[in-house]
C-alpha cells in the first residue's frame, strides 16, 4: 500500500489550489445574495452546530479550519473530516437532511457564510454555475472520502498519523516544513487517526525524536516533508531508521 498516502498527498495539493480557485466562484456568488445569509464568526473550539441539530443551512468557510465529527450512542467522538477555507459543510440539507448528523467546530478562529436552505436551494435551480460549483465541490469531497477509508482499512495507525499531520501541514512533496495552522492537540489526532491518545503521543515523541517534527518559537507543531517517508512505508519505523543514514 506505499503508493496510497503519496497518492491522497499530492491530490491534497491539487485539490487545495483547486478548491482556492473555486473559493473565489463562491465568494462571488454568495456577495451577491442580499437575503437568507449571515456572515458568522465562530472562535477556536467553539461549536458551529451540534449533532441533532435542525439542518436548515449551508455554511461556506470563508476563513480558518473546522472539524466534522460524530458522537456514538455510547459517547465516543470521531472526527471524520476538515473542512478548509473556500469549502461548504453541512450540504446534507439541500438532500432532504432534516438534523444534523454530526457536530462542526471551530478548530481555528473561523469566519463563516451561513445560507439558508431555501435560499441555496433556489440558487442551484437558477444559476447554473452554482450547481457546477457544488457538484465538483461533492466530487472531491467524495474523492477524499474514499481515500481516508482506503487509508483506515489497509494502513496502520502510524501512517495514519503521519497522513493526517501532512495533510493538516498542506504538505504534498519532499523538501518542504510547514506549520499546523489549526491548534490540535493529541485527542484531536487520536479522533482523526481512530487509535488511542496514548498511541499518539508514543508516535509523536517518536517523531520527534527522529527530527519528523517539532514547535516552532510561536509553539506551533513544524512537519517536515521527510514525514512522508512514514506515511508511505508499511514498515512503520524502519522507515524511519533509513533517515538516520
Amino acid at each position: 500500500m506505499n503508493g496510497i498516502a503519496s497518492h491522497t498527498l499530492q491530490n491534497g495539493q491539487n485539490g487545495a489550489s483547486t478548491a482556492a480557485r473555486k473559493s473565489q466562484g463562491w465568494e462571488e456568488l454568495l456577495a451577491g445574495i442580499s437575503i437568507g445569509k449571515t456572515v458568522v464568526e465562530v472562535g477556536m473550539n467553539r461549536m458551529i452546530f451540534q449533532q441533532g441539530d435542525r439542518a436548515d443551512s449551508v455554511f461556506y468557510l470563508k476563513q480558518g479550519t473546522a472539524k466534522l465529527a460524530v458522537t456514538s450512542e455510547e459517547g465516543k467522538d470521531a472526527i471524520y473530516a476538515l473542512a478548509e477555507a473556500g469549502e461548504l459543510f453541512g450540504e446534507g440539507c439541500l438532500a432532504g437532511q432534516t438534523t444534523r448528523t454530526a457536530t462542526a467546530s471551530a478548530l481555528t478562529d473561523c469566519t463563516l457564510i451561513r445560507v439558508d436552505r431555501a435560499v441555496m436551494m433556489n440558487l442551484l435551480h437558477e444559476q447554473h454555475l452554482v450547481s457546477e460549483l457544488l457538484v465538483q465541490h461533492l466530487l472531491r469531497r467524495n474523492i477524499r472520502y474514499e481515500e481516508d477509508l482506503v487509508d483506515q482499512l489497509f494502513n496502520t495507525s502510524e501512517q495514519r498519523l503521519a497522513r493526517s499531520l501532512l495533510l493538516l501541514a498542506h504538505i504534498g512533496k519532499e523538501g518542504k516544513s510547514e506549520p499546523v495552522r489549526a491548534k490540535v492537540n493529541q485527542e484531536t489526532l487520536a479522533q482523526m487517526v481512530g487509535t488511542t491518545r496514548s498511541r499518539v503521543s508514543h508516535f509523536m515523541n517518536k517523531f520527534r525524536q527522529r527530527g519528523l517534527v517539532d514547535y516552532n518559537s510561536r509553539g506551533e507543531l513544524m512537519v517536515t516533508s521527510k514525514l512522508m517517508r512514514v506515511a508511505n512505508n508499511a514498515s512503520g519505523f524502519a522507515a524511519l531508521d533509513g533517515l538516520d543514514s
